[in-house]
């Protein structure tokens, strides 16, 4: 809409540069397909998961579509125009920020019944549009028909029926796109008399220069949308006569106006549906209809399963301990980086890189640079490939089988309430997850949380106690020496990570969240999506990591030849000797500063050193891991929080860390215990 929605968007990562390209736009609800289609008609990749809130920013790509090339663009999911979360705010700031050549509206064709809605609203709001109807396998499943050709005449825009994730009727949806031509399509939903006079008479008083309709302007407007309100007012309107019209309705309806037009707006999708739609069984043979009973009767089941917490959290432990322990810090951790960093880098390539370098290149500060200790090629390069990609590609393995499979969702329910005594609704589940891929990563996901402080508190503990898998690799290797070791680690960061969730809910102001999530169906996880997926996030891991390391090894270099390192290395060592560790521990730490998983590696070195004992060893790794946050999750920690939040997390969080760490070293050496 508007300039000042465009000002207003949250931490988008889309390039802003404008392309000549006429734009398609895909917009809907969460986890409806949008992304598929994406994937479908784009020459760039969106990440496409079994649950809700995958796209947290706008995803940019070209296609052909009959021989003409369009810029595709797939935006966060919404379910109004007029926004709740921070990932709705994007993509309605960028939806009428635009001028494309149509929206492609995708919903789920069975629950078809709450998705119109919004398609009304692209309606009233007078922009071109094509109406998919996906999903519909699953539609049919469920004995639902839908007549397509009497939904379009009634809507007046075209409705194209598909099975996104088959390819099914993509074909139909090209030649939609190819032949469209906007029509004028007058309003289709006639609210209540009130409502009708309040539109028409903020309608009157605003001008027609905001990209979107008068009609649904005066609607963000009676449903008190602060970014609409921000837009009149640079546009010098009347806002005081606005605010009348708007308390008179009010005071009319005795209810808030977002409830009475979500209402009346429903009543008349209803009126559709019923015309459009049939629910019965189909004409399937005995056997095929016992086996879909079957079917659905072990889906429920499994439910049931999943989101009860009798059965949920001993089923969490099995993935946690299969998923991560095993996979990622037993196999991972262990065998892999082993053999890569000990013997391939270790024994064969290293020796003859330093080598080769030393005798090309007889300056022993480039030396020092490029090979040293801290060189980036014996330590950037080694730590990102020998090290954190193997453990961050088994990490991400685990995640795309979990998230495709739809167990997400369902861990979410089952959660729910333990997370209200933190602040944070089942939903933050998925941010905190993710944050054991990447803590960066997740930081931006957390836009799909419904309010600030919600989004506040789940930030701060994706700082404090979440370690990414390079991190929690390289502990879980390290402390499967000893169960005791890793128990005592595991429960002293839940327990830090509770404490400090239920002392934040009872500080920060604000209502706890409400609990609403959509619940895909379980589904066998596609090798070929786990595959993309894996390799996707991988890639964009390595591309953010590996420039970061050898900034580090840069600025570590020029350190070394100023002396500042050693300083600062000397700096650490305090606070290090403080919680029982050795002096030399400080460049741990030090290298935490520039990524958590640089600091785990530190911690590897001097683990495979033996200056570490097993207490010590202990104490270090909960430390490292309620540590400071890395430079990157830092910097989007800024963007998406602020700096002030973002600065205020960091001072809690660094003394914090020492904190705990010395009481937990002090127990354990005051009463003897052994490892």
């Amino acid at each position: 809409m508007l300039s000042i929605l465009k000002k207003k968007r949250c931490c988008g990562q889309e390039d802003e540069t404008q392309s000549d390209l006429e734009r398609i736009i895909l917009v809907g609800n969460p986890n409806v397909g949008k992304s598929v289609i994406f994937n479908h008609f784009s020459d760039s990749y969106a990440i496409v998961s079994n649950y809700p809130g995958t796209t947290v920013s706008i995803s940019k790509g070209k296609g052909w579509i009959d021989g003409k090339e369009y810029e595709i663009i797939d935006t966060p999911g919404m379910y109004s125009l007029l926004p709740i979360t921070e990932e709705e705010r994007v993509s309605q700031s960028y939806l009428f920020d635009n001028d494309p050549f149509v929206y492609v509206h995708v919903v789920d064709a069975k629950n078809i019944q709450r998705m119109l809605p919004l398609t009304l609203q692209l309606i009233e709001a007078e922009v071109p549009l094509i109406l998919v109807l996906n999903m519909m396998d699953e539609a049919t499943e469920r004995g639902i028909e839908i007549n397509a050709s009497r939904l379009e005449q009634q809507l007046g825009v075209p409705v194209i029926c598909t099975t996104s994730i088959k390819g099914e009727g993509l074909d139909k949806l090209e030649e939609a796109i190819s032949k469209y031509s906007f029509q004028h399509v007058d309003s289709k939903v006639v609210y209540s008399r009130g409502i009708e006079y309040a539109i028409e008479s903020i309608s009157s008083l605003i001008q027609d220069e905001y990209g979107i309709s008068k009609r649904t302007l005066a609607q963000l407007l009676l449903q008190n949308d602060k970014v609409a309100f921000e837009a009149i007012s640079q546009k010098g309107e009347d806002v005081d006569a606005i605010k009348k019209i708007i308390d008179g309705t009010e005071k009319e309806y005795n209810n808030p106006l977002n409830y009475v037009l979500t209402i009346e707006r429903q009543a008349f999708v209803n009126d559709i549906v019923e015309n459009v739609m049939t629910t019965g069984k189909r004409d399937v043979t005995l056997t095929e209809d016992v086996e879909k009973s079957s079917r659905t009767s072990l889906r429920e089941r499994i439910d049931g399963l999943l989101i009860h917490p009798v059965t949920g959290i001993p089923i969490l432990i099995l993935v946690l301990y299969f998923g991560l322990y095993k996979f990622v810090g037993g196999f991972a951790a262990g065998t892999v980086v082993d053999y890569l960093e000990g013997t391939l880098f270790g024994e064969m390539i290293n020796p003859w890189v330093i080598e080769s370098f030393n005798a090309a290149v007889p300056y022993p500060a480039i030396q020092d640079l490029f090979v040293g200790e801290y060189g980036i090629l014996t330590q950037a390069v080694t730590y990102a490939i020998a090290l954190i990609m193997p453990l961050v590609g088994a990490f991400f393995i685990v995640f795309s089988i979990i998230e495709d499979t739809g167990y997400l969702p369902r861990l979410a329910m089952m959660i729910d309430r333990a997370f209200k005594k933190m602040g944070m609704s089942g939903r933050a589940v998925i941010p905190m997850v993710l944050g054991f891929g990447c803590s960066t990563m997740a930081t931006m996901v957390t836009r799909t949380l419904e309010t600030k402080r919600e989004r506040i508190i789940t930030s701060m503990l994706l700082s404090l106690a979440i370690p990414c898998s390079a991190q929690l690799g390289v502990i879980l290797g390290i402390l499967s020496f000893s169960g005791r070791a890793l128990f005592i680690w595991a429960i002293v960061i839940c327990l830090d990570l509770v404490l400090v969730g239920y002392l934040s809910s009872k500080v920060l102001p604000g209502a706890s969240p409400s609990f609403f999530m959509e619940m895909p169906p379980l589904r066998l996880p596609k090798l070929s999506n786990v595959l993309i997926k894996t390799y996707s996030r991988m890639q964009w891991y390595f591309l953010e990591v590996l420039p970061l390391l050898v900034v580090a090894s840069v600025l570590i270099w020029i350190g070394r030849l100023t002396g500042l390192f050693e300083i600062a290395v000397q700096l650490f060592s305090y606070p290090s000797q403080w919680i029982g560790l050795p002096a030399e521990a400080g460049f741990m730490f030090l290298f935490g500063f520039f990524r958590r998983d640089f600091g785990a590696a530190g911690m590897f070195d001097m683990y495979n050193a033996g200056l570490l004992s097993d207490i010590n060893i202990v104490v270090a790794a909960i430390t490292l891991t309620l540590f400071m946050p890395c430079i990157a999750q830092f910097m989007v920690t800024v963007k998406e929080r602020g700096i002030k939040i973002a600065l205020g997390m960091a001072a809690f969080i660094f003394p914090s860390a020492f904190a705990v760490g010395f009481v937990v070293n002090y127990v354990l050496t005051t009463f003897g215990v052994v490892l």
